[in-house]
């Protein structure tokens, strides 16, 4: 079968100790997540269930790169994520360190109007993620800290035993909407201290045991 036009490619991220790439499926995000981020944006967390927001394949980029500054905003925010990359049947392949880069003043336009968020968390290059460690080779989730520096100063801080719902639970709970299968990503959200960045920021954001991911604005 020919197509009018070339497929898009396979997205994939590297993997720590392996030649192999991970082909990524689709990216799922959990919002307000750790209590003080929930706070810092004027709202509460959700303690019944976690709730989610989605971004396009389109929107991952790899860690390392130098990338532009979006369209269409005058408020460009980071957030440092713990990434869970899920394998066959759903269980944890391994974890990875994340960028959330959102178009801010663009998803409050979403918020006021009580529309989506899509124009300001689903777009181009507003996924970074590092490379993957293994879950066998990472361990068990716990007191590991998160954090992300830009330009050399600290910016967000905070532990993974802070998050409201853990990855387990993020699974469960997800995979009662969504089939959740090898190649899916999940953001589990960030811990307070988000804020702008601009042309010519450097972006540092790491976990203990992980990879780091990093950016440069341009």
């Amino acid at each position: 079968m020919s197509y009018i036009f070339p497929p898009s490619p396979v997205q994939t991220l590297p993997i720590v100790g392996s030649d192999l790439l991970f082909p990524v499926r689709r990216i799922f995000c959990v919002g307000r997540n750790y209590v003080a981020h929930a706070a810092e944006m004027g709202g509460e967390v959700d303690r019944e269930a976690p709730w989610y927001f989605t971004k396009s394949t389109t929107a991952l980029a790899q860690s390392g790169q130098t990338l532009p500054y979006p369209q269409g905003t005058q408020n460009f925010h980071h957030e440092i994520e713990f990434v869970a990359a899920l394998g066959e049947d759903a269980s944890v392949f391994g974890y990875a360190c994340g960028l959330d880069m959102t178009r801010r003043d663009l998803q409050q336009v979403g918020k006021d109007n009580r529309r989506p968020w899509d124009l300001g968390k689903d777009l181009e290059n507003g996924a970074v993620i590092g490379a993957i460690t293994p879950a066998k080779s990472f361990g068990k989730v716990a007191d590991q800290t998160i954090m992300l520096d830009v330009n050399g100063v600290r910016k967000q801080t905070g532990l993974l035993s802070e998050m409201v719902w853990s990855v387990p639970e993020i699974i469960a709970h997800l995979s009662g909407y969504y089939h959740l299968g090898a190649g899916d990503i999940i953001m589990t959200g960030t811990p307070s201290g988000v804020g702008p960045v601009g042309t010519g920021d450097v972006l540092h954001g790491a976990v203990d045991g992980l990879a780091p991911v990093d950016m440069t604005l341009v």
